[in-house]
Protein backbone atom coordinates (compact mmCIF):
# COMPACT_ATOMS: atom_id res chain seq x y z
CA UNK A 1 0.00 0.00 0.00
CA UNK A 2 1.17 3.50 -0.87
CA UNK A 3 0.05 6.60 0.96
CA UNK A 4 0.53 10.37 0.75
CA UNK A 5 -0.91 13.46 2.40
CA UNK A 6 -2.02 16.52 0.49
CA UNK A 7 -3.27 19.95 1.56
CA UNK A 8 -5.99 21.18 -0.77
CA UNK A 9 -5.11 24.52 -2.37
CA UNK A 10 -8.14 24.94 -4.66
CA UNK A 11 -10.07 27.99 -3.36
CA UNK A 12 -13.41 26.12 -3.40
CA UNK A 13 -12.07 22.73 -2.28
CA UNK A 14 -13.28 19.50 -3.86
CA UNK A 15 -16.71 20.48 -5.16
CA UNK A 16 -18.63 19.01 -8.13
CA UNK A 17 -16.30 19.75 -11.05
CA UNK A 18 -12.97 18.90 -9.40
CA UNK A 19 -14.55 15.84 -7.77
CA UNK A 20 -15.78 14.69 -11.19
CA UNK A 21 -12.30 15.12 -12.66
CA UNK A 22 -10.81 13.22 -9.73
CA UNK A 23 -13.25 10.33 -10.21
CA UNK A 24 -12.46 10.23 -13.93
CA UNK A 25 -8.72 10.11 -13.21
CA UNK A 26 -9.11 7.43 -10.50
CA UNK A 27 -11.11 5.17 -12.83
CA UNK A 28 -8.09 4.88 -15.13
CA UNK A 29 -6.39 2.60 -12.61
CA UNK A 30 -7.15 -0.88 -11.30
CA UNK A 31 -5.95 0.06 -7.81
CA UNK A 32 -8.26 0.91 -4.95
CA UNK A 33 -7.79 4.62 -4.20
CA UNK A 34 -9.17 5.92 -0.92
CA UNK A 35 -9.38 9.53 0.22
CA UNK A 36 -9.64 10.36 3.92
CA UNK A 37 -10.49 13.60 5.68
CA UNK A 38 -10.00 12.94 9.36
CA UNK A 39 -11.75 9.68 10.23
CA UNK A 40 -14.12 9.77 7.24
CA UNK A 41 -13.10 8.13 3.99
CA UNK A 42 -14.36 7.48 0.47
CA UNK A 43 -13.29 5.59 -2.61
CA UNK A 44 -11.96 8.05 -5.15
CA UNK A 45 -14.35 6.56 -7.72
CA UNK A 46 -17.50 7.44 -5.72
CA UNK A 47 -18.54 10.99 -6.64
CA UNK A 48 -21.30 11.45 -4.07
CA UNK A 49 -19.31 10.02 -1.16
CA UNK A 50 -16.26 12.04 -2.18
CA UNK A 51 -18.27 15.27 -2.19
CA UNK A 52 -19.84 14.21 1.13
CA UNK A 53 -16.43 14.49 2.79
CA UNK A 54 -16.78 18.28 2.55
CA UNK A 55 -13.14 18.92 1.65
CA UNK A 56 -12.35 22.65 1.66
CA UNK A 57 -9.27 24.74 0.86
CA UNK A 58 -6.60 24.20 3.50
CA UNK A 59 -7.88 20.76 4.54
CA UNK A 60 -5.26 18.03 4.74
CA UNK A 61 -6.36 14.77 3.21
CA UNK A 62 -4.75 11.35 3.17
CA UNK A 63 -4.73 9.30 -0.01
CA UNK A 64 -4.07 5.56 0.01
CA UNK A 65 -3.49 3.40 -3.06
CA UNK A 66 -3.57 -0.37 -2.95
CA UNK A 67 -3.45 -3.02 -5.68
CA UNK A 68 -1.76 -3.82 -8.97
CA UNK A 69 0.49 -1.00 -10.18
CA UNK A 70 0.15 0.96 -6.96
CA UNK A 71 3.54 2.68 -7.39
CA UNK A 72 2.59 4.14 -10.77
CA UNK A 73 -0.95 4.91 -9.62
CA UNK A 74 0.16 6.71 -6.44
CA UNK A 75 2.65 8.84 -8.38
CA UNK A 76 0.02 9.73 -10.99
CA UNK A 77 -2.58 10.60 -8.37
CA UNK A 78 -0.14 12.77 -6.41
CA UNK A 79 0.70 14.62 -9.63
CA UNK A 80 -3.01 15.03 -10.39
CA UNK A 81 -3.67 16.53 -6.94
CA UNK A 82 -0.78 18.99 -7.25
CA UNK A 83 -1.87 20.12 -10.72
CA UNK A 84 -5.63 20.25 -10.15
CA UNK A 85 -6.53 20.57 -6.49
Amino acid sequence: MKEFNYTVTDPVGIHARPAGNLVKEAKKYECTIMIYKGEKGSKATSLTKLMGLGIKQGDEIRVTVEGDGEDECAAAMEKFFKENL
